[in-house]
């Protein structure tokens, strides 16, 4: 597989490559692994679709689209009360 350049700040890449090497990794071999463990917003998707889908024979939750969204909100408003702590 050919090589390719990918052009970001040096700080990044000097952060990145430290945390390679501290591995025992090349930059190279870092990102590639990283690749490897990182989920696509497709993959991520079907995941949850998979989770929910357990969660709904495990023990029949299947809230409506209006009840996610209050959860949403309610978990933001609840980061946003420990975060202005």
């Amino acid at each position: 597989m050919p090589d390719a350049n990918v052009r970001i700040p040096e700080e990044a890449r000097d952060r990145l490559a430290a945390i390679a090497a501290a591995e025992g990794l090349s930059l190279r071999a870092y990102l590639a692994r990283l690749a490897e463990t990182m989920l696509t917003p497709e993959e991520r998707a079907a995941r949850a679709e998979l989770a929910r889908s357990a969660l709904k024979t495990w023990n029949g939750y299947a809230p409506t689209p209006a009840e996610e969204q209050d959860l949403d909100n309610e978990l933001d408003r609840r980061l946003a009360q420990a975060a202005a702590r």
